[in-house]
This record gives structure tokens, C-alpha cells and sequence, in this order.
């Protein structure tokens, strides 16, 4: 029987007696010293509990999914009901998610916990400051933007850097359109030089890159310092060590470093560190996180960020490479809802059932499976179900499914957490045991840029080819003068289609994808080619989330989802 007695996610939450974090952390065998509690429910894990050897032997679960509606598909809440029903199978599992950010959470989404009874708490928290690992960013990135200013105001210390090539912005957790574009610098002489500058939203920090990269504060550190800012008058490259500024930056990133231990609605363990988006950064969380997961547990559920396009081409060919993760099985979700959307169903009408709409739509999904096998990996599909579906729907895409050799089960652990994922488990498990993916990654990073990108823009997006701006050109000549064109591939684009024009739904062929501008992420460790209109920071809806929320006296907290 489906619970309904509540209807939001939040009523949901706060309906769970949480068990403290020290239990929860029992269950992993930490010991209580190890621990640094952050209050009854939460708690940051040291690095020194990270075992290579446990992580060569723990069984690491990529959850992606299909080209999502904006609404999006539900890979938080399966990732979490997944972790669930592999505990009531016997096995020793924990989830490792990214962190929220508050842009999207006072935005569109209004919270990403999770969702229904398959949830991560306290979910308030968690959806808000959580243990402060976005504010830590915050600073560090913004303590180099002013420690850049600063030198190009000082007549003692100064590095003549040419302003007009700063590429650092300044960052904020919010989604806020009007800071995209500013100029700093004005009022006197005493109040720094006037430029034309931004602000990125946190999560699409390189700084949140650099930690979800890192593997311990020296290599954080080092990879601080690496971070690239600009060029001198002379056009030679200047980087963060040349400010002396990775020393500082690292002590504002102390704690935030260490992942965070919480807890699922049933009191399993999960870890939740790091949170870039997939569409403009990498979009996993941190290797620190997935290799603590892997150390303590035998199973290991991770998710990444939007389509297998965006979050899950990047986790297998960024993470996977700096982190030397190879993961044993790939759970693929889709949803009815999002096949009658590709199929060209109205937005008014996509929870209305329509078999013919679904078989339109199948296409995009089955280029999402073609994609994952190119890694040596037959996924697994998740159907995440909603209402609306009909059994007309679900049946015929687990037997089209069967037809390319693919597992499918119908996940509905929105609806009952784990008990309603134990045949999505199962499959999980069965996947694992059969031992037949063998990931590799798509491209050799030796190769040149060029030829990264269009691997990607053919192989994974079906790209007829890719057109590069001017600009875009005179970026990658800079980023090759400097010697960075060996770092692997970071395209920031939709989430919403497979092409760089979000209208284009299904999958497109025959389409050019248009590389308008470069980043690098030096520090981190790739190159952003920017396609389309992407931007680093959001803008709010006309009616956005925060409009909904409240709290009371008692400081119980309304509106979040």
C-alpha cells in the first residue's frame, strides 16, 4: 500500500524521529572520537578514515539518468530509496549526494533532499546552511578576487596584471541575474581600478571544483595555487600561488574539506559533500566523499547531475580519472513523464498518459543507454514512477528495454522508501555480481582539445560537427600557449537537450553545437568550453521558491519541498 497520508515533502521530513548521528555512525564502525559533531544529527568525517585498499575492493553505483524535464527526474530521491532497499537486501550500502545550493532551493526546486519517503535529513539543514561548506567557498573564492584587486591597486606589490584579462569572478549562493555583469573598482583612486567584472553563483565556483577534486589538504592546496587568473602586461600567466594565496585560502577550507555524515528517513548512513552543477561545472560530489563512502561500506550509491549527457559523462570522464574510480554498475532513470515530454507532449499534458508519446519519446532514452555502453557500461533503468503513469506505458518500456538487453525495474520510492526500490536493488546487485561492465573512458586526455570536445559532441551529444566562435578560438589559443591542453573536458550546456538550444528535445541529429567562449579551470583541472547560451549564474524565476517559505516562532520551518 502507497503511504499518503502526507503531502509534502517537508511534512514528510519533519514526521521522522531522526536516531543521533552517533548511532548512525555506528553503523559504519566509526568510532564516537573520530567524529565532529555539528549538533544531534549531522557530523563531519576526518580524512585519516579514507582506506584505499577497502576502496579497491567496495562496489562504486553511478545513478544517472535521461535528458530530465525541467522538473527533473528523481535521481536524489533514487539514489536514496536504492541505498534503502540495498540495506534491507543484506548489504552494507551508504548514499554519497551532492550538497544543495541555495540558488536552486529558494528558486525553481524549493529543496534537493530527496524527496517523499526516500529523503535525506535533517532536511531542513541540509537545504540550507547545512555545516557551512558553501560559505567556506564562498570566501575562499572571494578572498582571491580581492587579494587580485588589491594587487592591481598596489604600487609596492604589484604583479602588473593586465585587468582586462582577470578571468576570477566573485561568487555568491544565490541566483541573482543582475550581478552577472558589473564594474568594479569605482569611486577614487583610493577605492581600487575600475573593470568589467561578474559574479558566478558558488556552486559553479572553481573553488567547489577544486574541493570536490582534491584528495588531502596538501593536494588541495597545491591545487589552490594552480588556479589561473589572468595575464600580465607582458602576457605572461598569472596564478593564485603568484599572490601567495592558496596558504590562506586552504585555512578558510579547513573544515569544509571533510565530508558531512547524516542520515536517510529509514537511519541508514549517507554522506553528502561538494555540490557543482553539471550543466556549467562537473556535477559530482567530491572524491574525498565517495572514497570515505567506499572505505566504510561495501556499497557505494552515487548520483550525478542532470542527463548522462552532462553529470555522467563528467563523472566518468573527469572524477573517475583524477579519483582512479571505477564504478560496477550504472543505474539509468527515466521517467514516463519526461518520455511523453521528448515525445512532444505539451507541458500542460505530460502527466497525462499517451503510449504513442512514450514510443516517440523512447529515442532520447535509448541514445542516453547507446552513450553508457560507449564507457564499457550496460546500465541498469530506473523507472521512477509517478501516478500518472499507466501500466500500458511502463510495461511497454520495460519489454523495449528487454529488446536491447537492458534490466529495467519500476522504482516507487517516492512512495514507500526502501521497500519500494527492493527490485531496482536486486538488478543493482545482480549487475554487480555478473561482472560484465568493464568501464573505460571515452577519450585520452592526451588528445588535443579539438579533439575532445568533438569526441564528446559526436559520441555522446550526436553532434554532425562543432563550430568554434571567435572568441572561443582566441581562448583556446591562449589556453594552449599556456600549456593546459591536456586536461580533459568540462562542456558547460542544457541540461534540457542533448544539442546547445534547449527547444530541441528527443534526440536531434545533424546539428552543429556552437562553442561560444573558453574557461579554465586550471586549479581544478579541466577546460570549460562553453556552448550556447549557457550562464554561470542563474537568474530566479518570475515566482520564485523563497515566496512560499516561512517559519514560526517555535522556528518550525514551511514551504521547502
Amino acid at each position: 500500500m502507497e503511504r499518503k497520508e502526507l503531502k509534502t515533502d517537508l511534512d514528510i521530513a519533519q514526521s521522522v524521529s531522526m536516531k543521533p548521528i552517533l548511532q548512525v555512525a555506528a553503523k559504519l564502525g566509526i568510532d564516537t572520537d573520530d567524529l565532529e559533531l555539528y549538533g544531534k544529527y549531522k557530523a563531519k568525517l576526518p580524512l585519516k578514515l579514507i582506506d584505499q585498499e577497502k576502496v579497491d575492493k567496495s562496489n562504486l553505483i553511478l545513478v544517472t539518468a535521461m535528458t530530465p524535464t525541467p522538473a527533473g527526474e528523481g535521481k536524489t530521491t533514487v539514489s536514496i530509496g536504492l541505498n534503502e532497499a540495498l540495506n534491507k537486501l543484506g548489504k552494507k550500502s551508504v548514499a554519497v549526494l551532492r550538497e544543495p545550493s541555495l540558488g536552486p532551493v529558494f528558486g525553481i526546486k524549493g529543496g534537493a533532499a530527496g524527496g517523499g519517503w526516500s529523503q535525506v535529513v535533517p532536511m531542513e539543514d541540509i537545504n540550507l546552511h547545512f555545516t557551512g561548506d558553501f560559505a567556506a567557498i564562498e570566501k575562499a573564492n572571494n578572498l582571491l578576487a580581492a587579494l587580485i584587486d588589491n594587487n592591481i591597486q598596489s604600487r609596492t606589490h604589484n604583479l602588473r596584471i593586465d585587468p582586462r584579462t582577470v578571468s576570477w569572478k566573485r561568487v555568491m549562493d544565490m541566483n541573482d541575474r543582475s550581478l552577472r555583469f558589473i564594474v568594479v573598482g569605482l569611486g577614487g583612486t583610493a577605492d581600487g581600478v575600475p573593470r568589467e567584472s561578474g559574479f558566478n553563483i558558488t556552486a559553479a565556483s572553481e573553488v567547489m571544483a577544486i574541493l570536490c577534486m582534491c584528495t588531502s589538504i596538501d593536494d588541495l592546496k597545491e591545487k589552490l595555487g594552480n588556479i589561473f587568473i589572468g595575464f600580465t602586461y607582458d602576457n605572461e600567466p598569472i596564478y593564485a600561488r603568484d599572490l601567495n594565496a592558496q596558504g590562506a585560502m586552504a585555512v578558510l577550507l579547513k573544515d569544509a574539506i571533510k565530508p558531512n555524515l547524516v542520515q536517510t528517513l529509514e537511519g541508514n548512513p549517507a554522506i553528502i559533500h561538494g555540490g557543482p552543477f553539471a550543466n556549467i561545472a562537473q556535477g559530482t560530489n567530491t572524491i574525498l566523499a565517495t572514497k570515505m563512502g567506499m572505505s566504510l561500506c561495501d556499497y557505494v550509491v552515487t548520483e550525478a547531475g542532470f542527463g548522462a549527457d552532462l553529470g555522467g559523462e563528467k563523472f566518468l570522464d573527469i572524477k573517475c580519472g583524477y579519483g582512479n574510480l571505477k564504478p560496477k554498475a550504472v543505474v539509468l532513470i527515466a521517467t514516463i513523464r519526461a518520455l511523453r515530454h521528448h515525445g512532444g507532449a505539451a507541458k500542460e499534458d505530460i502527466g497525462i498518459p499517451n503510449l504513442s508519446l512514450v514510443q516517440e519519446g523512447f529515442p532520447n532514452l535509448e541514445k542516453h543507454i547507446e552513450n553508457l555502453r560507449k564507457f564499457g557500461l550496460n546500465p541498469v533503468v530506473a523507472i521512477n514512477h509517478f501516478n500518472s503513469d499507466s501500466e500500458e506505458e511502463i510495461d511497454w518500456l520495460k519489454s523495449k528495454c528487454e529488446s536491447l538487453g537492458v534490466r529495467s525495474a519500476v522504482t516507487k520510492c517516492w512512495a514507500n522508501g526502501g521497500n519500494g526500490s527492493i527490485d531496482l536493488a536486486q538488478a543493482v546487485v545482480d549487475s554487480v555480481q555478473e561482472g560484465k561492465n568493464d568501464f573505460k573512458p571515452l577519450y585520452d586526455w592526451n588528445d588535443s582539445v579539438k579533439s575532445k570536445i568533438e569526441t564528446i559532441a559526436r559520441e555522446i551529444y550526436g553532434a554532425a560537427e562543432v563550430e568554434y566562435s571567435f572568441k572561443a578560438k582566441r581562448d583556446l589559443n591562449a589556453i594552449e600557449r599556456i600549456g593546459l591542453g591536456k586536461l580533459p573536458i568540462c562542456i558547460a550546456k542544457t541540461q534540457k537537450s542533448f544539442t546547445d538550444d534547449e527547444k530541441r528535445i528527443g534526440r536531434p541529429t545533424e546539428f552543429v553545437l556552437t562553442i561560444r567562449e573558453f574557461e579554465v579551470a586550471a586549479g581544478a583541472g579541466f577546460i570549460i568550453p562553453i556552448a550556447g547560451k549557457m550562464m554561470r549564474m542563474p537568474g530566479l524565476p518570475s515566482v520564485p521558491s523563497s515566496e512560499r517559505m516561512d517559519i514560526d516562532n517555535d522556528g518550525k520551518i514551511t514551504g521547502l519541498s
